[in-house]
């Protein structure tokens, strides 16, 4: 088999002594391969403040992720969302299809709180919370512990395949395994109930669609947070491109002092910086072997970077053995750097009117939806007319017209639905008494989070009808809800038409 060879373009690129006399002739040829192979990154383990709170997210985050389908309330699954019932319950919460809207609001103030945090402090999201940095973080957590430190992982690959490594390669893709088949069984587990779940796993009894579905998830995360990585976040993922619309020169990101660390050069700890005319900076290179996308802060700031702070661990580290204030790398904004401004001042900033903003549309949207929430009526009653017969006419004369009441109990417990015909708004007679009645069953019964239907006829007598010959009229139909022992707990009226042939 013939190797094909890679595909290049040649660059002509000009020395500066070229482009100053405006030369069109290149002095030199540089050729790029547009198909290089992006070599592996082995990110150096890194203790310090930051790297304290994204293990806490990692544990937050999990926890929250593994343990919320094995929670229990009021005898079920605390949070199932079950598309065969057509039904989410989150704890005493119970949406339907109908409560689509719900979603439709999370997403836009997922979206909005996005931009209101990125927009004050970067990428915080990306550096702590997001499932890639997650992940990632655990399986190179697995990583070290069998194969060794950066050093020690960049020696066993180099190497020829010994008993040691392969020991020591086949415990990791092991444990990889494991973990990826143990989150896509809790990945199932919101839909199927765990506990059911779990007992079909002891029996390898899985439907066709749970053995998709755990294994394509199971599968997702061995590749992305095994070999993916940093390519999830640099080539795949949106995010990265629109960053830059969303911050400014006054958002907090992690930024490198130039002023202070350059000139860089190393030295001992006993070596006066002063005499050696360098700055603070000793070009270790600490924070690129921490960092896990492989990039160099000290060039500012990249669409590569995730705003994990392990540089800022890694540099005030370097800092504080050399006896060096710390925050050569450090959370500040552009203007702040390059200004020397106070963190007051960086921090009055960060209130500007893109801010305020971001944060009273996402004020106003969470509020939005927690009082819809809190509003969110029992039940639902959707009346729709039989349109084969808009209306009959009886044998004595009386105009009658049929009703289908779509019924929805949104809780969860059984419902005992009455239907009575409102006081306000439907037809009477010279007296002031009602005329309008109804001569079909006016209760029923909805379990726990289903649905039915209702017939409603009404009857409307000869003598009431003459008046309203060709005419419609509104009417008004009262729906009660209540509970198992009789209380009353919600009432609705529903407006619909009454039609009266000629």
């Amino acid at each position: 088999m013939r190797n094909t060879p890679s595909r290049v373009i040649p660059i002509r690129a000009l020395t500066p002594a070229a482009v100053s006399a405006g030369a069109a002739e290149p002095d030199r040829e540089v050729v790029i391969d547009l198909y290089e192979k992006q070599p592996k990154i082995y990110p150096r383990a890194v203790h310090g403040w930051f790297a304290g709170w994204r293990w806490a997210m990692v544990w937050l985050t999990q926890l929250v992720f593994y343990g919320l389908p094995w929670l229990q309330w009021n005898g079920r699954q605390a949070v199932l969302f079950d598309p065969t019932q057509r039904r989410f319950q989150i704890f005493g919460l119970l949406l339907q299809p109908q409560d689509f809207i719900y979603l439709a609001a999370l997403l836009v103030i997922s979206a909005l709180a996005l931009f209101f945090f990125t927009a004050m402090a970067g990428r915080l999201w990306c550096g702590y919370a997001c499932p890639q940095t997650v992940y990632t973080e655990i399986f190179l957590w697995v990583e070290r512990r069998t194969e060794g430190d950066r050093l020690a992982r960049m020696r066993l690959d180099s190497g020829p395949w010994t008993p040691v490594k392969f020991a020591r390669k086949g415990s990791k893709q092991t444990i990889w395994i494991l973990i990826s088949l143990f989150t896509g069984f809790s990945f199932v587990g919101y839909f199927t109930p765990i506990r059911t779940l779990a007992s079909e796993a002891a029996a390898l009894s899985f439907s066709p669609w749970e053995w998709f579905w755990v294994l394509f998830y199971g599968f997702a995360t061995y590749g992305n947070a095994g070999y993916l990585r940093e390519q999830m976040c640099k080539f795949i993922c949106p995010y990265a491109r629109f960053q830059s619309a969303l911050i400014d020169k006054d958002s907090m990101v992690i930024a490198y002092d130039s002023a202070r660390g350059d000139p860089r050069g190393g030295r001992s700890r006993k070596a006066d910086r002063n005499t050696l005319a360098l700055g603070d900076c000793l070009d270790c290179k600490l924070c690129v072997h921490v960092c896990p996308t492989g990039i160099d802060i000290r060039n500012g700031l990249q669409n590569e970077c995730i705003g994990c702070a392990a540089c800022i661990d890694a540099c005030d580290d370097v800092m504080d053995r050399m006896g060096y204030r710390k925050g050569l790398i450090r959370y500040s904004t552009e203007n702040g750097v390059a200004q020397r401004l106070s963190r007051r001042e960086m921090l009055r900033r960060v209130a500007r009117p893109r801010v305020l903003i971001y944060g009273a549309l996402l004020g106003a949207a969470i509020t939005t939806f927690a009082v819809s929430l809190w509003q969110r009526p029992d039940f639902r009653v959707d009346i729709v007319r039989d349109r084969a017969a808009l209306a009959r006419v009886a044998d004595d004369g009386a105009i009658e017209n049929v009703y289908q009441l779509h019924l929805v109990n949104a809780t969860e417990r059984p419902l005992h639905l009455s239907v009575a015909l409102s006081n306000e708004g439907n037809p009477r007679d010279a007296s002031g008494n009602p005329v309008l009645r109804i001569v079909t069953p006016t209760s029923t019964t909805l379990e726990a989070g289903s649905s039915g239907k209702l017939s409603l006829r009404l009857r409307l007598g000869a003598d009431a009808a003459e008046p309203l010959r060709g005419r419609s009229s509104t009417i008004g139909i009262d729906i009660t809800a209540a509970g198992n022992d009789g209380s009353s707990l919600q009432t609705m009226t529903e407006k619909s038409t009454f039609f009266v042939p000629r």
